[in-house]
């Protein structure tokens, strides 16, 4: 058979994947039909997308398809995910071996868990063992959570060519354009699977509801997909209060009758400058750590570390302070009073982590009542409580404002009160915020990270 009678047979091929994947993957129907087929593109032997088209390899996908067609069917969901996942975009920055392993990686152990015969048989035992290993890490087997596990581990040559193998699916050479043309064209497709992936995750939402399909693999990852960069310090900055402090207030001196005033009696303006200004400033304040077993240490530094420089800033914090860090697994460990920031800075110093048992988030709420019974608070705006998610959640709405801080997307069994705010981070949002921190105060007042 001639090679130009392939390209007719692949796209046929490709045709009948994506038909088969609508009547199992309803809630994929939109991101299954976003790429154009198109022989050729540099491809030999395998699939390659530049989030645009796909590019495919008709005598690869015959030879595939000839072994079974749940090959080609997960070759093309696996393609479709990547774009879902808005995986070609981020690879600008990274190392590329190191990115490309982590997405197909990260892609792979959703097929694995979607429960469809289309797809296939069960994983391998190297990839069964990788997802296990990963997941003592982070609850969401995410390509960024993959990424820096590779970087942290710097597993030798063999092994990770071993894991490529393992994993590989299609090809990544179109991703990540050098050429200006072709970067703004990227960053218009990931766009467009941006609002794909919000689309699919409300499908997903919708239709899981009361299925045990494994397309919960699907939504968790999709979330973190669509989820936009975390401000932490903007976020921090809700609950300051309006204060009155000494200082002179531009925005509300009238420069007009000023000038004004010089120009008519010389020396003796007509309005002087306030000498007060009002600002937001946070005074009354708790902070809750998760101690339990699941929470790491250097996480909770990191983040009191990063928590500490939002404080230490200009215009968020008074001179003296009313902050409370309370440290609880299944039970209160400790209550610190912090009245100023020297004191949180010597407190983060000798940080040490107490605890060590389950997650009862309740205990913590019920001595901050207490607290604010005995007086210990003038006016409560707010706590943050730093946790892996997963525990026992009071079931009254707090007088204060409430914000459960997630490090990562957790599963979706973790279900936060509707009336508390939940905020998932990132370890690069804490560093990110740190380094943008570090150009406005002295790098000495910066804890380490």
């Amino acid at each position: 058979m001639e090679q130009k009678d392939f390209t007719g047979i692949g796209r046929d091929i490709l045709f009948a994947s994506r038909n088969e994947l609508y009547m199992s993957l309803p809630y994929l129907d939109a991101a299954l039909c976003a790429l154009a087929f198109a022989p050729g593109g540099g491809v030999t032997l395998s699939l390659a997308t530049d989030g645009e088209t796909l590019y495919y390899d008709g005598s690869w996908l015959a030879e595939r398809y000839l072994r079974g067609p749940s090959l080609t069917n997960r070759a093309y969901l696996h393609v479709i995910l990547h774009c879902l996942l808005r995986h070609l975009a981020k690879k600008r920055g990274k190392v590329p071996e190191l990115w490309d392993l982590a997405c197909d990686a990260a892609v792979e152990s959703i097929l694995d868990e979607l429960d469809y015969p289309c797809l296939g048989s069960a994983p391998a035992p190297v990839k069964r063992i990788f997802y296990g290993q990963c997941r003592q890490d982070m609850p969401v087997l995410t390509a960024e959570g993959i990424y820096r596990r590779l970087l942290r581990l710097g597993l030798p040559e063999y092994e990770l060519a071993r894991l490529q193998r393992a994993f590989l699916a299609d090809d990544h050479g179109l991703w990540d354009p050098e050429e200006r043309s072709g970067q703004e064209r990227s960053h218009r497709q990931d766009q467009k699977w941006q609002n794909l992936s919000g689309r699919t995750q409300t499908g997903l939402e919708t239709a899981l509801s009361d299925r045990g399909s494994g397309g919960e693999a699907v939504l968790e990852q999709v979330r973190v997909a669509v989820r936009d960069d975390v401000d932490y310090r903007a976020f921090l900055r809700r609950f300051a209060a309006p204060r009155e402090v000494a200082a002179v207030d531009g925005d509300a001196f009238d420069y007009g009758f000023y000038a004004y005033g010089l120009r008519l009696y010389g020396n003796m303006p007509l309005v002087e400058p306030p000498e007060t200004r009002e600002e937001k400033r946070i005074e009354d304040f708790v902070i809750a750590v998760d101690t339990s077993m699941s929470t790491s240490g250097e996480l909770v530094r990191r983040f009191l570390a990063c928590t500490y420089a939002i404080l230490r800033s200009a215009g968020t914090f008074t001179r003296k302070v009313n902050i409370r860090i309370l440290q609880c697994d299944d039970q209160l460990r400790s209550d610190t009073p912090i009245r100023d920031l020297e004191e949180l800075r010597a407190y983060m110093e000798n940080f040490q982590l107490t605890g060590g048992s389950a997650t009862d988030f309740r205990p913590v709420f019920d001595h901050v009542a207490k607290l604010q019974e005995a007086g210990a608070f003038t006016s409560l705006r707010g706590l943050v409580y730093f946790t892996d998610g997963m525990g026992i959640y009071p079931e009254k709405r707090t007088p204060y404002e409430t914000a459960f801080i997630l490090l990562g997307e957790p599963p979706l069994a973790v279900k936060t009160p509707p009336w508390a705010i939940r905020l998932v981070l990132e370890a690069p949002d804490l560093d990110r915020t740190a380094e943008q921190l570090a150009e406005e105060i002295d790098l000495d007042e910066l804890p380490e990270l």
